[in-house]
């Protein structure tokens, strides 16, 4: 947990360091070049040139901004100081996006009841149950993934829609996949928090702000998590309670039932194929 919090500060602190470097540091304007044949005469001016009246208007730069954005023959490659920015940007916020806008959350929490329910301590590590979150995550969520890279990015790089479109063409599948997974009590809780008009909502997702869906969605995961959690834990505490039973009718009360019970889960775990019966279920409480 710790070392999640340090990677997540040096990401927001590069992101805010590059930020103020983009804003306080002056940047020259050059002339583009968007055809590279050598010609310079795509330079955005404040003014046109030729066009002042008075000596005083010259006294200041007749550049109309300090960080171009080009367009690739009218569709948009943007500079590369601001690409380093937005680039920064992006990296800053994916673990936040893969918490909150994915299966990753429902997942992890479940994987760590597993383990709690095992009571194996470390086994399996922190690095390994996140990496089969991850993955899990991406197999769960590839359809969206690909239905936002058709639908937002394809069409956006070759110029068919302006940046406005694709945002709103690639929210679409995610909000597709969070709507379904989200209870509606939560929407109803977070609409209401948030003003808006519980009574005129007729149930359609469309009505549904995404700053309403996004935290009701998560509320929702963690909900469901716990609930699985808990019926994972059942066999296990069944087995701890025989365990202990039988430990305090041999007047051996001074053993600790979990040392004795451990390898009584791991078997009863291992017989019935755990592993596959969590992961497998798991995976289908998302379709």
């Amino acid at each position: 947990m710790k070392r999640s919090l340090k990677t997540g500060r040096r990401f927001l602190f590069v992101f805010l360091f590059a930020l103020l470097l983009s804003v306080f540091l002056p940047l020259s304007a050059y002339a583009t070049d968007a055809d590279n044949d050598g010609d310079t005469d795509e330079r955005t001016y404040a003014e046109e040139p030729g066009s002042g009246d008075e000596a005083e208007d010259i006294d200041t730069p007749n550049i109309g901004n300090t960080v171009t954005i080009a367009l690739n023959d009218g569709n948009g490659s943007v500079n590369g100081a601001l690409q380093i920015v937005l680039i920064l940007a992006a990296i800053s916020l994916l673990p936040f996006l893969l918490l909150t806008l994915t299966s990753f959350t429902r997942i992890i929490i479940v994987l760590h009841f597993t383990r709690q329910a095992l009571n194996t301590q470390t086994a399996p590590p922190n690095m390994v149950l996140i990496g089969i979150a991850v993955f899990l995550t991406i197999y769960i969520m590839n359809p969206t993934f690909t239905a936002m890279y058709n639908d937002a990015y394809l069409p956006l790089q070759n110029g068919e829609i302006e940046m406005q479109e694709a945002l709103e063409a690639g929210i679409q599948p995610l909000r597709e996949y969070m709507y379904p997974q989200t209870e509606v009590k939560d929407v109803s809780v977070f609409m209401e928090i948030a003003g808006y008009s519980v009574e005129e909502w007729t149930g359609d997702p469309e009505e549904v702000p995404l700053q309403v869906l996004i935290p009701a969605y998560v509320m929702s995961e963690m909900r469901t998590a716990f609930i699985i959690g808990f019926l994972i834990y059942i066999p296990f505490l069944i087995i701890d309670m025989v365990v202990s039973s039988v430990l305090m009718s041999m007047g051996m009360m001074m053993l600790p039932p979990t040392t004795i019970s451990m390898p009584f889960k791991i078997l009863l775990f291992v017989l019935a194929d755990g592993w596959n019966l969590i992961i497998v279920n798991l995976v289908k409480t998302f379709y």
